[in-house]
């Protein structure tokens, strides 16, 4: 492996060194083994090359899929569902049959797949509440870049270009896709001519810019849940609609997540609230924190904290949560929740008003309905004549010790993006696929309304390699 310092031919360019990049780059590589002239591969990557992996690097990379990994069967379906027929459901079944295949070559490459010991339940298992355990790579997603890594590093057919960033696209006479205009560290340009561009460089989450023209006012509010997908500032969607590339996914949509607000540790989410109430800073209650599984909720919490609480809110729960066998499996935070005996300590642990939060209490007591206290299932045991209500895991705050976070809303990635076909070409509005120019993971535009999770990182890995494989494929044609 080298780090080139002048323009050189390409038969590939990869922009991004996260899950899809990396996939797209090492598939690309596999592809092209035993050619008689050997490939060239360049991989352009913002960061140096100790902060190298984008959101990948930081992200615990959950996988919605079984022991043989076999993506939820219901996944396609329910995408299709929450965004009222506006996703691509075919693209969503082009996961689904690529799962399996896509997670072997990871694994190939070193990346062991673990089920974590979680919880509560979720519906990562044919659309049914269960109490599967999710799957993820051990090490989360910094294994992936380190092995994938590691493996494009000992090739030599293979440059790695860090602190370089990607300017524009440029093309042939007849509009085909030829190269990559690039900034690099000692800021001059310059361009990598290329005969395949693979844009797989992440959202606009990092770009506060985009976010605010699409996503709205306040944008500048919304923290990034980890370090590295400062670095997804757009490039892949301003790049692609210069050459008037189509988009896909709702761009005023955001994967927002509740994290604990004590502490600066990336992706610090609160993911098993269900069993607790969360209350704003003026100590009401604004959802209903048992409306469906913590998967199909933790977003919708998130978003409520930005966009109409102020960026302020508290999750208190009480002695028979912190019963709930593993519970703290699902507090992703490195700092423990604040406990105290009475409800007044614990609001002067959170530096909250205390007779707003014991009124709160009170009242959502008093409304808790008949029925049996079950967190491993929707149990039904709802409140009575609140608003919001509680429609499942309803059971009084009574029991000390008490225990409450702090939360605010994070940002994790954004829903709008380039548009693409099953082979992962970026299209036109017209669906005629721009030659040699490729799109893959979150660079892409997919969820409309809700993002169904732990899917993020499994799709980056199937797109990057299925453009790999038709760029090689359509190379070995020519």
């Amino acid at each position: 492996m080298t780090v080139s310092s002048t323009p050189a031919p390409y038969d590939l360019v990869v922009v991004g060194f996260g899950a899809a990049g990396l996939s797209a780059a090492l598939s690309f590589a596999e592809a092209t083994e035993g050619r008689e002239t050997p490939a060239r591969i360049a991989i352009l990557e913002r960061s140096s090359e100790d902060e190298r992996g984008g959101a990948t690097r930081w992200t615990g990379a959950f996988l919605r899929v079984d022991e043989q990994r076999r993506l939820d069967t219901d996944w396609a379906e329910h995408v299709g569902r929450v965004s009222g027929g506006l996703a691509d459901v075919e693209y969503c079944r082009t996961v689904e049959r690529e799962s399996p295949q896509t997670l072997a070559f990871v694994e190939k490459h070193g990346v062991e797949i673990d089920y974590a010991d979680f919880p509560l339940p979720h519906t990562f298992d044919g659309g049914t509440p269960s109490m599967t355990p999710p799957a993820s790579p051990r090490g989360g997603g910094a294994s992936i870049v380190e092995h994938l890594g590691a493996a494009l590093e000992k090739d030599p057919r293979v440059d790695i270009h860090y602190e370089t960033e990607a300017l524009r696209l440029t093309t042939a006479e007849d509009g085909a896709v030829d190269g990559v205009v690039v900034r690099g560290p000692d800021g001059r340009t310059r361009r990598l001519t290329g005969r395949a561009v693979v844009l797989a460089c992440g959202g606009f989450q990092g770009n506060t810019e985009m976010l605010t023209r699409y996503v709205g006012d306040r944008a500048c509010d919304l923290p990034l849940i980890a370090p590295g997908i400062a670095n997804n500032r757009g490039d892949a969607l301003r790049m692609a609609l210069e050459l008037g590339a189509d988009t896909a996914g709702q761009f005023d949509g955001i994967h927002a997540e509740p994290v604990d607000r004590r502490t600066s540790k990336a992706d610090a989410v609160l993911y098993g609230f269900s069993c607790g109430i969360f209350v704003n800073g003026r100590m009401q209650r604004f959802f209903d924190e048992g409306r469906d599984t913590w998967d199909n909720t933790f977003e919708h919490v998130g978003y409520e904290i930005w966009r109409n609480q102020e960026q302020e809110a508290y999750w208190i729960a009480d002695a028979k949560t912190l019963a709930i066998p593993g519970i703290m499996n699902s507090l992703l935070s490195d700092v423990p929740p604040e406990q105290a005996d009475t409800l007044e300590e614990l609001a002067d642990k959170l530096g909250i008003d205390a007779e707003g939060l014991a009124k709160t209490v009170a009242e959502f007591n008093a409304g808790v309905g008949e029925g049996e206290f079950d967190p491993t299932r929707l149990d039904g045991k709802s409140t009575v004549g609140l608003t919001p209500p509680k429609s499942n895991w309803a059971t009084p705050l009574d029991t000390a010790p008490f225990i409450g976070v702090p939360v605010t809303a994070a940002i994790c990635f954004t829903y709008g993006g380039v548009r693409t076909d099953l082979d992962a070409r970026v299209v036109t509005p017209s669906g005629t696929a721009i030659p040699g120019l490729y799109a893959a993971g979150e660079a892409t535009g997919l969820f409309y309304k809700a993002y169904p999770p732990a899917t993020s990182v499994l799709r980056s890995l199937i797109f990057g390699r299925l453009a790999a494989h038709h760029a090689a494929q359509a190379q070995q044609s020519v």
